[in-house]
């Protein structure tokens, strides 16, 4: 919940935008309505507090015409540490039931090794995410 950091006792009209300014005062602009261009109107203060503001804090002035502060609401949480993804232990490979061959050098295994890191390789080209595609939306006739 908020808290009140300065009582003001504001009495708000329509048609204008109250906030608390760079001083800590409270200050009030006329709001911009849809239509052409219009004049930037001067903000004017309203009521002198003196607000010093803190960081992480939202400041606000509430139904009563009081200055309020409320924690800010941040993704993931103030100060929390995020979550390092862990890379997986590979699980030890199981030897094939079965006889070994006889004759076969360390050579050859290098080579089969080789050919199929070129494997790999390869299929990772083919296997690019093709450019996203605009949706189609029809048209309206003037």
């Amino acid at each position: 919940m908020a808290t009140v950091v300065a009582r003001t006792g504001i009495r708000r009209e329509s048609g204008f935008l109250y906030y608390l300014d760079k001083q800590g005062d409270v200050s009030r602009v006329g709001m911009a309505r849809g239509g052409g261009a219009q004049k930037k109107p001067r903000p004017q203060k309203v009521a002198k507090a003196g607000v010093k503001r803190e960081g992480g804090f939202l400041y606000f002035i509430d139904k009563n015409g009081n200055i309020c502060q409320t924690k800010m609401a941040r993704r993931g949480g103030a100060g929390r540490k995020r979550k390092v993804a862990r890379k997986r232990k590979a699980a030890p490979r199981r030897k094939k039931a079965g006889r070994k061959k006889a004759g076969r050098k360390k050579a050859s295994r290098k080579k089969t090794t080789r050919k199929k890191a070129r494997r790999k390789k390869a299929t990772r080209k083919k296997t690019r995410r093709a450019p996203a595609r605009r949706k189609k939306t029809a048209r309206r006739k003037r």
